[in-house]
């Protein structure tokens, strides 16, 4: 699939396909409080999609829900100002531009939770014509010094949830033959590295259940079901801070900023494309992982420094958790 995942990108990137519209489409959109989540939404909210929030970050996802607000009223009154300049009346612009954010308060961890809140969400905004499963979480400790309960919550949060969002929006999508599934991953989950055993893990679940699902939406021959794959490398959210390459490759590889990476993802989603790994680089290595015996694949993440990255990240979680048990006299 990453073979020809490159070839169609590459494809994709000389013919520049148009994009598709999912203006007053319902765009539901997982960990949408902070980071990429937020980001989401608000490309969404330009493209004058409806949006469903979710979130178990209240305060976070009422942010998020001010900031969309903010673009529906910018649109709106730019499309005003447009239409008294060309002569036309408010009742003909105002109904395509009533657009309304809804937020939820989910924890998608817990299945009953999830479902629930997708029965809500069913009966106050509508059907979802677009899924993006963005919710995710790290621990932040090696296997051994990992409690058990942080591995089956990272488990339950970046990999279990996509079943149980994907099975509650999913009937309808089928129903209709309509609606596009997006699974926010990582490159973690197309190769691994030491240290954050739970967290590759849990994206190589996700990398999986995407895969075998766009199988059978194809097998079904429902081709009006859209899947996307989204790969970044390390993004600069803060989620990896103090993750570290070799000094000399880092210039090359840099964190993604957080913008770049969620644009390339819209381009992605709304051009149908199947998978989207963030930089183009990440193409090569998880081939070059395919087909090299796994020594050498050790050979070049001691070259890259990638064997190790995750080291000071966890030494600083570790350093930020004793300060807490100590602030609080734990």
């Amino acid at each position: 699939m990453v073979l020809w995942a490159f070839v169609a990108a590459a494809g994709r990137w000389l013919l520049r396909p148009r994009e598709k519209s999912v203006a007053g489409q319902v765009c539901l959109i997982t960990g949408a409080g902070s980071g990429l989540g937020r980001l989401f939404a608000l490309e969404f909210a330009r493209r004058r999609a409806r949006l469903v929030l979710w979130d178990i970050n209240a305060p976070g996802n009422e942010e998020t829900a001010g900031l969309v607000r903010s673009i529906y009223r910018q649109a709106a009154e730019e499309a005003l100002a447009a239409a008294r300049k060309a002569g036309q009346g408010e009742e003909e612009v105002l109904p395509h531009y009533n657009l309304q954010v809804h937020t939820y308060t989910c924890d998608v961890s817990k299945r009953e939770n999830v479902y629930t809140t997708a029965e809500k969400v069913r009966k106050e905004v509508g059907e979802v014509s677009v899924l993006v499963n963005n919710a995710g979480v790290v621990s932040g400790h090696h296997l051994l010094e990992c409690p058990d309960e942080l591995i089956e919550r990272t488990m339950m949060v970046n990999c279990h949830a996509h079943f149980w969002t994907t099975k509650a929006f999913l009937p309808k999508m089928l129903e209709l033959n309509h609606g596009h599934i997006v699974t926010v991953a990582s490159s973690l989950g197309l190769f691994s590295t030491a240290g954050v055993e739970d967290y590759c893990a849990s994206k190589f679940g996700a990398v999986g259940f995407h895969e075998s699902l766009s199988h059978e939406l194809k097998a079904a021959e429902k081709d009006g079901i859209k899947t996307t794959l989204v790969c970044p490398y390390l993004v600069d959210t803060g989620m990896f801070r103090g993750c570290r390459i070799r000094k000399e490759i880092e210039p090359f590889l840099p964190p993604l900023k957080p913008d770049y990476c969620v644009k390339q993802a819209m381009r992605a989603i709304l051009t149908d494309q199947p998978m989207i790994c963030t930089p183009r680089l990440m193409y090569m290595v998880t081939f070059m992982k395919s087909i090299l015996p796994f020594e050498a694949v050790v050979c070049m993440y001691r070259f890259l420094g990638a064997d190790k990255c995750m080291y000071p990240f966890i030494a600083q979680r570790k350093q930020a958790t004793n300060n807490n048990e100590a602030k609080n006299g734990i």
